[in-house]
């Protein structure tokens, strides 16, 4: 069961009503993405902007470098190992997962998690996680536009994929949130039991 959406309530269990511990006691794998791919999203967005609108060289090239630095420097022996691995998969290089943005949603929509959320959920549905939590906190639009607004297109293009988007809002219902989170994992032990 893979978990994405806005940074702070995808990673905070008291944003997201612990969410994993959640979704572990009822007996699915959480699978959270790494908080540095959010690093290298800021950086891909910097030569985004340079080679598209005009901005910075010398900001991309400083984010190319940083790009560079964290998948071959602070991440290159982690990742050789877990190419190794039978158990493990490595990270996705950032590049790659623009690329599974791409045909949904422009890589020019850079509020909040932007293009970026949806790599992330392309990105688990290629890793064999087709079962998807899309966290929304508090009203926040870019994340709800983007997050509900490729929830369809997805499913057109992943018919495997089951997403569901729940918002953390003070207002929200805690049993409402429950309800869906445990209705998608009926669906999900459903279509696991058809393969």
């Amino acid at each position: 069961m893979g978990v994405v959406g806005e940074i702070l309530v995808k990673f905070s269990p008291a944003g997201n009503n612990h969410l994993v511990e959640l979704l572990e006691a009822e007996g699915a794998e959480a699978v959270v993405p790494d908080l540095m791919d959010f690093m290298l999203y800021c950086f891909y967005n910097q030569i985004y902007k340079a080679d598209n609108l005009g901005m910075s060289k010398k900001a991309a090239r400083i984010s190319s470098l940083g790009i560079w630095a964290i998948e071959h420097i602070l991440r290159g022996t982690m990742t050789k190992e877990f190419k190794n691995s039978r158990h493990f998969t490595p990270p996705t290089p950032i590049r790659e997962i623009a690329s599974y943005a791409e045909p949904i949603v422009s890589i020019g929509n850079q509020t909040g998690e932007g293009w970026f959320l949806t790599g992330e959920m392309v990105e688990l549905i290629h890793e064999g996680v087709p079962n998807i939590v899309c966290t929304q906190p508090f009203g926040c639009l870019p994340n709800h536009v983007v997050g509900k607004g490729v929830i369809k297109a997805l499913r057109k293009a992943y018919p495997e994929s089951n997403i569901v988007a729940i918002d953390y809002d003070p207002g929200a219902s805690e049993v409402n949130q429950l309800n869906r989170i445990k209705l998608m994992l009926t669906t999900a032990q459903k279509n696991l039991a058809k393969q």
